[in-house]
């Protein structure tokens, strides 16, 4: 009878054991700041609401842009009628080889010639990056990364998530928003021997503020001494001055000066290839041989991850960079799309006098690529939403993308209103 009781007991429990959810114990987890902002966004019926949050260009008009040598590009692939069979690891071998090209040029003693570096297609430069952190967390002498304060909000969790430990360097001067670089030269260093550290190679996300280029030079003599591991992220090369090749001296020069560099790049920004997800990553070896035993344990890593990465965006990519008229058909769209932006940080200075302000708005100015840290409390920021409907996050951080000549004097009054 008692053996009777405790299986009903136990077939009672267990029925109501499956009949509860597995994951009822699972916490809600926080909103993503930046997507945060577009929610809000949304929600706003005011007719002048600005999304100033979301890292993605928009044109004139506040549409998204679709550059004409993409279009161009997609023309010409699907006049091919090509598969859809599946990449291998590493991707399109056109479009990751003229990447790393494009990044590097002829720096770094024929680097690119030589075939001295191992690289993969990776899924935007959000996945490059993981790759990246990935292979530090397995190879790398120390596991720890040293990121710039502040720096883009995703680079703490994806480095975290591959196991690494991550730490600071400091970078922003928030009283006169700009870069702080006797701090920064001063942090460099004390950091250990053989660690890593992430550099911005420009346009540096979320502020704005890139070291000069004598600045690059002391900052590569510091790596240099202190024999620390340089993982350069490169999502806006052509984004910040319109230049691609300027964009790109403070990687070259690192490369020139014998640092074998990590790099992340993304096409998300500069051929507009968002939902494409078009990245690469790259790590400069010392020799063909090292690169090609380097490139084997990416293709360990990549396998469980993803298997391998899409092929339209980096097909787009391949197509314009291997075409010379579509090359310099994209290097007009970038310049283009930089020339915008710039004028928009002069439109908006000039907003703010218009307006009345007496405050010193030079670093909207000094400050260069898509973000601007405007200086902004988290207070003014969240009267900026409550009562101006204008949305950006809050550190004070504005993309100057979605600033267009119709909405900014308004942006210039709202900011005003907050600040004076």
């Amino acid at each position: 009878m008692l053996r009777k009781s405790i299986k009903l007991a136990n077939a009672a429990a267990a029925r109501e054991a499956s009949s509860s959810s597995w994951w009822s114990n699972i916490q809600m987890g926080p909103p993503d700041p930046i997507l945060g902002v577009s929610e809000a966004w949304k929600k706003d019926d005011n007719p002048n609401k600005m999304n100033l949050g979301v890292g993605a260009y928009r044109d004139g008009q506040g549409k998204p842009f679709v550059l004409p040598s993409v279009r161009a590009a997609e023309a010409k692939l699907n006049a091919k009628c090509l598969d859809h069979e599946y990449l291998g690891i590493t991707g399109h071998e056109g479009f990751r080889n003229n990447a790393t090209k494009l990044a590097f040029a002829d720096s770094g003693n024929n680097l690119v010639g030589e075939k001295r570096f191992a690289n993969s297609q990776s899924i935007s430069g959000t996945g490059a990056l993981r790759i990246g952190a990935e292979y530090l967390a397995r190879f790398a002498p120390v596991k720890k990364i040293y990121l710039p304060k502040p720096s883009w909000g995703n680079h703490t969790p994806i480095f975290k998530h591959a196991g690494l430990e991550v730490d600071g360097y400091t970078y922003y001067n928030p009283n006169g928003c700009n870069l702080n670089f006797d701090g920064m030269i001063s942090d460099l260093k004390q950091i250990p021997e053989q660690s890593c550290i992430l550099l911005h190679a420009c346009a540096h996300n979320p502020t704005g503020v890139d070291p000069n280029f004598e600045q690059w030079k002391e900052i590569s003599d510091v790596c240099k001494e202190r024999n620390l591991l340089v993982f350069f992220d490169m999502a806006y090369q052509g984004f910040a001055t319109g230049d691609l090749d300027h964009d790109a001296k403070a990687l070259r020069y690192f490369t020139d000066q014998g640092h074998n560099v990590l790099l992340a790049q993304s096409f998300a920004k500069n051929m507009g290839l968002y939902g494409q997800r078009a990245g690469n990553f790259t790590i400069v070896c010392q020799d063909t041989d090292e690169a090609k035993r380097v490139e084997s344990q990416m293709k360990i890593i990549i396998r469980p991850m993803y298997s391998n990465p899409p092929a339209a965006g980096a097909r787009i990519a391949a197509e314009i960079m291997n075409d010379t008229d579509l090359t310099k058909q994209w290097e007009d769209d970038v310049n283009v799309m930089a020339n915008r932006i710039i004028s928009m940080r002069s439109e908006l200075v000039q907003g703010l006098w218009n307006a009345g302000s007496s405050q010193d708005w030079t670093h909207v100015t000094d400050q260069i690529g898509m973000f601007c840290y405007t200086g902004l409390s988290k207070e003014q920021v969240q009267r900026l939403w409550d009562e101006h409907s204008v949305y950006l996050t809050f550190d004070g951080r504005i993309s100057i993308a979605g600033v267009s000549s119709r909405n900014v004097e308004y942006l210039a009054n709202a900011i005003h209103a907050v600040t004076k």
